[in-house]
């Protein structure tokens, strides 16, 4: 007899993963199928990725859909995020069977509310309160026009956060998101982010550096990364590398001025794993308190000490593992780490994060059980 699986619905293709919210996604798939979930994916493809072999291995079936793309993004109520996402093959392909399915944040949901679909379960993930997020790239931009998008876009998002109400259940990424959407919806659960890491395999000992990390082609981060180096590095007689990819001129203009700045950009992903696990210092900063920095839990895993801001740590249930600062601290506790060893005991304090609630086999068990999706109900035969 024919059991059934699930579909999941992602915003991007998630490999690489290269970025959190693919990582999120990858993962999450991964750790599904080695509990032999059959995994039904629809992904949009746009921004250089292609279809990729890797997602055939968690996969019983993969879908592809190119994203549309608006000379004018302002047309229209929806989002340009979720209006840009319609392809009614997508809709087609969910109707084939009755499995549960699980949309990846808002930018996935513009079939939700389709009626062919409102027997089905359905579940939403959400990555950010959406709106929040696009303030806050609106206030980290400098250009007139995406300013004016992102803008408009939160705007749209928040008057469309209404169809999570026709979701059967929200698994949010954070406790913050979880007080949110508690507020006006309902069946909403925490569900921690995947990510790449099995174990801790953080080392006692010394590191070569101070490291900031991420995609600096995000404005959030291009701005926190200015930041640091201006106001922070700059300061520092400790060499300091900024990585990740598509910095901006300001950033490339900033880190030359100072010989203890090095910026390495649109490097490949283990090469930044790689100064993760041999830098001293991990610093993870942020102006805006949305979702969870899964960069946090790259560093948290495999680096040293961990260096973060309040807003990039605030009910994250990780603050035990991280040394936190604000603007006046933050020298002078940089200072402090570089002149103390990693010690032992700081290794087997880490590896609490093991058994943590951020374990990827838990938490996909947790999702199974949403979708009443145990090991015994699985499909044994393909799609």
């Amino acid at each position: 007899m024919n059991k059934k699986g699930l579909h999941i619905v992602a915003f991007d293709v998630p490999f690489p993963a290269n970025y959190g919210g693919v990582i999120d996604i990858f993962y999450r798939l991964k750790a599904l199928a080695h509990q032999d979930v059959k995994i039904v994916l629809h992904c949009f493809i746009y921004g250089g990725k292609e279809p990729h072999p890797e997602l055939d291995k968690y996969c019983e079936q993969v879908y592809y859909y190119k994203r549309r793309r608006f000379k004018n993004p302002f047309i229209g109520e929806l989002p340009y995020i979720v209006a840009t996402r319609n392809d009614p093959e997508l809709l087609k392909n969910l109707r084939q069977n009755d499995w549960p399915i699980f949309f990846e944040g808002l930018h996935s949901t513009y079939f939700l509310l389709h009626p062919d679909l409102e027997k089905r379960q359905k579940l939403v993930r959400m990555h950010n309160v959406e709106h929040l997020y696009y303030r806050g790239l609106e206030h980290a931009e400098t250009s007139f026009f995406k300013k004016y998008f992102y803008a408009v876009e939160a705007d749209r998002l928040e008057k469309y956060e209404n169809v999570l109400h026709a979701s059967d259940g929200i698994a949010t990424i954070s406790p913050n998101e979880t007080n949110y959407f508690k507020d006006d919806f309902r069946n909403v659960f925490y569900l921690p982010a995947f990510h790449s890491n099995d174990h801790v395999v953080s080392k006692a000992g010394r590191g070569e550096y101070v490291l900031y990390h991420g995609n600096l082609a995000v404005g959030e981060n291009n701005r926190a990364a200015i930041y640091l180096v201006e106001h922070v590095f700059s300061k520092l007689e400790i060499p300091c590398i900024v990585a990740g990819n598509n910095p901006s001129a300001a950033l490339r203009v900033a880190a030359k001025k100072y010989p203890n700045v090095k910026l390495a950009f649109n490097i490949a992903a283990q090469e930044v794993l790689r100064l993760i696990e041999h830098a001293h210092i991990n610093i993870l900063y942020t102006f805006q308190n949305t979702g969870i920095k899964l960069k946090m839990l790259n560093a948290l895993y495999r680096g040293r000490f961990c260096v973060v801001n309040d807003l990039m740590v605030v009910n994250s249930g990780l603050e035990e593992y991280c040394q936190v600062v604000d603007a006046r601290t933050v020298q002078a506790e940089m200072k402090r780490l570089w002149n103390q060893e990693f010690s032992e005991d700081d290794v087997v304090h880490r590896q609490k994060l093991d058994i943590s609630e951020f374990n990827n086999t838990v938490n996909a068990k947790k999702l199974m059980d949403k979708f009443d999706l145990s090991t015994a109900q699985m499909m044994q035969t393909k799609v």
